[in-house]
């Protein structure tokens, strides 16, 4: 990886799991009532076809991890979990009293938060609800987030037994000292325990989460985490930067100083060290940032063409409506966005008063549609095209000439009527979706919004 380009490059900038991003909302404009009427136009065209996509905010974790900018709330009260499913599902009706048909779910996301906080009961309560008035589509798939720690033989079979058969554990990295900083000590036996333990039960699709960028991180410390990993060798792996966004409220990004960050040419190398380990054992990219074996669905998707990316981050197939449940969960009609209130009192009182919870959201203009379509299409297939009409817009000669200069450092080609992100370019990609993004192009923030595209 080139040092200039790094140094040209590493810009605050979006991770475009949504087009327009959260900060470009239009809230003001925004209306419980149009957010309803788009869940319901969506969910008609959508159900019969390809089904809905559930994400299922579970909050509660028992320690900090001060790498993390999730929602959550710390605590060593489980007597919270009853209470807080039984919301969830309270909300699910909600939702479930809009639309006209029985919807048929294709993906279901258990987030958070630690969603293994739940006792492997509670889990399997949880989806018994969401099932009972729905049904689940055709080659649907059920996938949930695991913390090595505390996930149990039981956690895993009771998932596995309502239909679970893709789990991702967060292992993030190895090394003791990076540990102890992130506030994380996790050894490599208690994954090895829960990688196998969901292999015997029957998952077939398990996924590690590594990041790079972390504090006191080291290039022998990434090394030694991949090398672990070959060890495993999960179906699919998430390999990303830290975001570090200690300005965000509440997201716990205060156990270290920046000083104990790694640079972003360290970063980089990080990346690009790791990134040559995966491939010599026989990963393939997805994406950015991903990775999988070739026996993952993930890797079927990016072969078919099928991948998408929304706030669950990859998925293996599009749904146009995403109902996210719990606490600061967001939703995706795909002519609006929608998003629950993050504090979880405020969030029971809406939901037991029978009002959908959310407190701000974003109906999609025209030309927010067709943005949305390149940026989806460039973070997922690393090419877009205006062959047709549709995805035309007037500005885009002005995109054009912004992106000469990416194209002068031979990060993407330009051709009449498409584009295309060349290998050397993968890692500026989001750069090359900011020069799509309309919204940041007239409004560019004069405080940090974004995490560095680095």
């Amino acid at each position: 990886m080139c040092t200039s380009l790094v140094h040209k490059y590493n810009i605050p900038g979006p991770r475009y799991t949504s087009y327009p991003t959260v900060p470009y909302w239009d809230i003001n404009t925004f209306s419980l009532k149009d957010w309803t009427k788009s869940v319901q136009r969506s969910c008609i065209e959508s159900n019969d076809s390809e089904g809905i996509s559930i994400y299922i905010h579970l909050p509660f974790c028992e320690s900090m991890c001060t790498f993390c900018g999730c929602n959550k709330r710390i605590t060593k009260r489980h007597e919270v979990e009853i209470p807080y499913l039984n919301t969830v599902l309270k909300e699910w009706q909600l939702y479930l009293d809009l639309f006209e048909t029985k919807p048929k779910i294709k993906e279901l996301h258990l987030g958070g938060g630690t969603p293994t906080f739940f006792s492997p009961e509670n889990l399997h309560y949880l989806i018994n609800g969401i099932f009972r008035f729905s049904e689940k589509a055709e080659n649907y798939e059920l996938s949930f987030e695991g913390h090595p720690n505390n996930t149990t033989r039981e956690h895993l079979q009771a998932l596995y037994d309502v239909g679970f058969r893709r789990v991702s554990f967060g292992v993030q990295d190895y090394n003791a000292t990076v540990q102890k900083a992130i506030h994380r000590i996790q050894p490599f036996e208690n994954v090895k325990y829960v990688t196998e333990t969901a292999r015997e039960i029957g998952f077939t699709s398990i996924g590690h989460d590594i990041i790079f960028g972390l504090p006191f991180q080291t290039q022998e410390a990434v090394i030694e985490t991949i090398l672990k990993t070959k060890e495993l060798m999960p179906d699919r792996l998430a390999f990303y930067s830290y975001a570090h966004v200690p300005w965000q409220k509440g997201n716990g990004q205060r156990g270290f100083n920046d000083s104990d960050l790694p640079t972003a040419e360290q970063k980089r190398k990080q990346y690009e060290t790791g990134k040559k380990l995966l491939f010599e054992v026989g990963y393939v990219e997805i994406g950015m940032d991903h990775f999988s074996l070739q026996n993952d669905s993930l890797y079927t998707s990016m072969q078919n063409q099928t991948l998408h990316r929304n706030f669950m981050g990859y998925t293996a197939s599009k749904t146009q409506m995403m109902i996210g449940l719990g606490v600061s969960a967001i939703s995706d009609s795909w002519y609006g966005f929608a998003q629950n209130v993050k504090n979880i009192e405020e969030y029971q009182h809406l939901v037991h008063e029978n009002i959908i919870p959310v407190y701000r959201g974003h109906m999609l203009t025209k030309e927010d549609e067709i943005i949305r379509k390149h940026i989806l299409n460039l973070m997922c297939h690393f090419k877009t095209d205006w062959k047709d009409n549709e995805l035309y817009f007037k500005e885009l000669p002005e995109v054009l000439q912004n992106l000469r200069e990416l194209q002068a450092d031979e990060l993407l080609i330009i051709h009449d009527h498409d584009i295309q992100v060349t290998e050397k370019g993968r890692p500026f990609v989001r750069n090359i979706c900011m020069a799509f993004d309309l919204r940041l192009q007239r409004n560019k923030p004069e405080t940090t919004l974004f995490s560095m595209t680095v």
